[in-house]
């Protein structure tokens, strides 16, 4: 982690692995290709995010194979208490003041395993995640008071990227009224 507790590439990768393997056990290859498809399809290609071996997630003993399966077939990995538990520390990181592509994904995460916090803790990260929204609108609206005038387009995508990010805040504050 960087030291603000926001999360580096490699350990937003461990992130969706992990919270990946909450989901359902399943085999190294097909971790592999969750992982890949899930952050490739938010952010695109990127071989910082690449990063990190599922194996070392083994040999970290955050994951395990279950080796009950057929003979000859591949194991499949699941997770272990301290997985578990490595697993609810990533979720609850800090997630820095601007949505960029990284913070985009681990936004993403958070909600997609939010399920696995016990629901106080999940209704203080979906309080972060307002407060990003919140922090991404503010600064939109301020781009929009310095730049919005100028002849063009801007303006008008500043007032839907502002209108996007309201509706974030709206469904967020919903969400955290459900849990």
């Amino acid at each position: 982690m960087y030291s603000d507790r926001t999360l580096i590439p490699t350990e937003v990768i461990r992130l969706c692995a992990l919270g990946t393997l909450t989901l359902a056990p399943m085999t190294y290859a097909e971790l592999a290709r969750a992982v890949r498809a899930f952050t490739g399809r938010l952010s695109g290609p990127s071989l910082d995010m690449m990063g990190t071996s599922i194996e070392l997630l083994r040999t970290e003993g955050l994951i395990e194979a279950d080796t009950s399966g057929e003979e000859g077939a591949e194991a499949t990995l699941r997770l272990t208490a301290v997985g578990e538990t490595e697993l609810r520390d990533l979720l609850t990181a800090n997630l820095r003041n601007t949505l960029d592509d990284l913070s985009r994904i681990v936004f993403a995460l958070k909600l997609r395993f939010l399920h696995v916090l016990e629901p106080a803790v999940a209704r203080e990260q979906v309080d972060r995640l307002i407060k990003i929204s919140n922090t991404d609108k503010t600064r939109r609206a301020d781009t929009k008071a310095r730049y919005g005038h100028e002849p063009g387009h801007f303006g008008a995508w500043l007032d839907a990227d502002i209108d996007r990010a309201q509706d974030r805040v709206a469904w967020l504050t919903a969400l955290k009224e459900r849990i």
